[in-house]
């Protein structure tokens, strides 16, 4: 009887490292199906040190190697298959598969990753604290946002437009100030978002500027008045109108908090005045790294092309091809470490306790320790010998 073995931190630091990402053609290829092999090894390894609460040794590996992006790019890449060359794969007329297996590993590939990603991330995390993770998030990308437009004057021209214009940020931050996410009445007690967690803001207290108010008021101010993004920005009436809300907000005691926003108030005045602009038409080359985009550029007008040397060299496996591959993947999934990562731990065959070592002739029985065994041993022993007489039967 052996204790439960799945990957020993050098084994997980290996395969973390050599996780790449595969072109289009080389979907279900040998290396392809390697890597997969590896997913699922650490994804069983990942789940087994969420159930026994130890600490996150794979999510640290894939942050330190930088493997975050390449399991997101797999994922996307995935799918773009799915969508793009398997419904070519299928009207291939020299189609026609023995066996689907080669197929079904592609298309599990992507739960397989999408859950080594919410086990490594999630498995301590309610659904609460994921929100409030993602609202943590949005709250210090805010305030990066306010330090970039410290600096609007030196922004290239295309991440200028993205700014004001694909995403509109003067009124995206008005709404923000309208709505005030950060803070909140609750049983009668306003509470304001500060240093990762709500608290209660005294009367005394309530009329003073929140720092995500004042990340916000300074943006706007850059944004605004910066000679580079007047000159960029396009004052159509629906952005006159958002902006406009914002001399409600413009009280003494914020100017007295925030003297500078006086210049903003001016600005608000003569924009009342002002004549709306037409939407331009500008036209701005952007530089967008999506990867769908990037994959897909690279693979068009080659799907058909795709299809067909998959059909040769990947999806119509000979015998012994799948013999092999099948061997292969009973060894990755064992009994054992499926057993292990299941919500339903095994229970010691003498005491009931929590079991993690099993009789390692028939495998059947588990125990908490080897004291258990010897003890269960009069009672298991016959069953155990003729398990262990069946499996060299076959």
């Amino acid at each position: 009887m052996g204790d439960l073995e799945l990957l020993l931190p050098g084994e997980a630091d290996v395969l973390v490292r050599g996780l790449r990402s595969f072109p289009l053609r080389e979907m279900g290829s040998e290396g392809w199906n390697q890597q997969h092999e590896n997913v699922e090894k650490l994804n069983m390894q990942a789940i087994l040190n969420a159930t026994v609460s130890q600490d996150e040794p794979i999510q640290e590996l894939l942050v330190t190697h930088g493997k975050i992006p390449t399991l997101v790019e797999e994922l996307i890449a995935v799918e773009m298959w799915k969508q793009k060359v398997f419904p070519v794969l299928c009207r291939v007329e020299d189609f026609k598969p023995q066996n689907t297996f080669p197929i079904y590993m592609v298309v599990r590939h992507e739960a397989s990753i999408i859950n080594l990603l919410e086990t490594v991330f999630f498995h301590k995390a309610l659904q609460k604290q994921a929100e409030l993770m993602e609202f943590e998030i949005a709250l210090k990308a805010l305030s990066v946002l306010r330090y970039i437009t410290d600096c609007v004057d030196s922004l290239s021209l295309s991440t200028l437009s993205r700014m004001l214009s694909t995403h509109n940020l003067p009124c995206l931050l008005v709404e923000l100030l309208e709505h005030s996410p950060w803070s909140r009445w609750e049983g009668g007690k306003l509470q304001q978002f500060d240093g990762s967690r709500w608290r209660i803001v005294a009367p005394s207290e309530q009329q003073k500027l929140s720092k995500l108010d004042g990340q916000v008021w300074i943006a706007l101010y850059n944004l605004l008045l910066s000679p580079e993004a007047q000159a960029r920005y396009c004052l159509t009436s629906f952005a006159k109108g958002h902006l406009l809300k914002l001399r409600a907000f413009l009280t003494d005691t914020l100017l007295d908090q925030l003297p500078n926003l006086a210049h903003l108030q001016s600005f608000l005045a003569h924009l009342a005045l002002a004549e709306t602009q037409p939407p331009k038409k500008d036209l701005v080359l952007e530089q967008i790294p999506e990867i769908w985009e990037r994959l897909e550029r690279e693979n068009r007008g080659k799907w058909q092309a795709i299809a067909k040397h998959q059909l040769r060299h990947v999806f119509s496996p000979s015998e012994q091809d799948l013999r092999l591959q099948a061997q292969r993947w009973a060894e990755t999934y064992r009994l054992d470490v499926l057993e292990a990562v299941a919500p339903e731990r095994p229970r010691c065959a003498y005491c009931s306790a929590e079991a993690s070592k099993r009789c390692s002739r028939c495998q059947n029985e588990w125990y908490c320790c080897r004291e258990c065994q010897v003890k269960h041993w009069e009672k298991h022993r016959k069953t155990c010998v003729l398990a262990a007489q069946g499996d060299r039967a076959k």
